[in-house]
């Protein structure tokens, strides 16, 4: 599947950087004993906190990350105008490591299915994953489709920093605030990405 995926990502506020380079990528649970600035859906987290994966762990106890960045979640953050916000490009041999569970889209939804890596390979919609858009006639088709673009590799407790290879941002004033937090790996400017639609920045 490495073949088919080339990164993983991770959404996250640049004011997190620092921590994420001391600690890693945390868990919910995990990230909950450190002061940081969540750029997550409080309703979608509601759902999520009461969820367990199957033969797993809590959904909490788990790195989130997504196989599609330019996903629903990032064009809802950047509508509401979301600030000083990244995402984390990691390698794809993350999806090999032990207790790695994969899902074919929202893991918060109640129609996903939860996989190993093995089971995963002939489950995965790429297509549609990978769609640029999501947009449907059918308003069942489009909330699907939403779900399905949101697929994710979930990671048990943590993600070391080693594993991160560089980051996207939106425009030249968050590749300085990225900078200046001390991120030291490759930043990349890519407006479509994060759909044309720059961040505020820091006032």
């Amino acid at each position: 599947m490495s073949e088919f995926i080339k990164e993983l990502y991770y959404i996250v506020a640049i004011e997190n950087i620092p921590s994420v380079l001391r600690h890693g990528i945390l868990s919910y649970d995990m990230a909950m004993r450190l002061r940081h600035v969540s750029v997550a859906n409080r309703e979608v987290q509601g759902r999520r906190a009461n969820k367990k994966v199957p033969n797993g762990l809590s959904l909490h106890s788990y790195v989130n990350l997504y196989l599609n960045a330019r996903n629903p979640m990032l064009y809802t953050l950047m509508c509401n105008g979301s600030d000083d916000i990244c995402i984390l490009k990691l390698e794809n041999r993350l999806i090999e490591f032990p207790g790695v569970v994969i899902t074919d889209g929202n893991a918060a939804s109640d129609w996903v299915s939860f996989y190993s890596l093995s089971e995963a390979m002939d489950k995965l919609d790429l297509d549609m994953i990978y769609a640029r858009y999501w947009t449907h006639e059918d308003p069942h088709e489009q909330r699907r489709h939403k779900s399905i673009m949101c697929a994710e590799v979930l990671v048990p407790n943590i993600v070391a920093a080693v594993h991160i290879n560089g980051a996207y941002v939106s425009c030249s004033t968050s590749k300085k605030c990225l900078s200046e937090v001390g991120f030291d790996r490759e930043i990349i400017i890519d407006g479509d990405m994060f759909f044309n639609r720059q961040v505020r920045g820091r006032s």
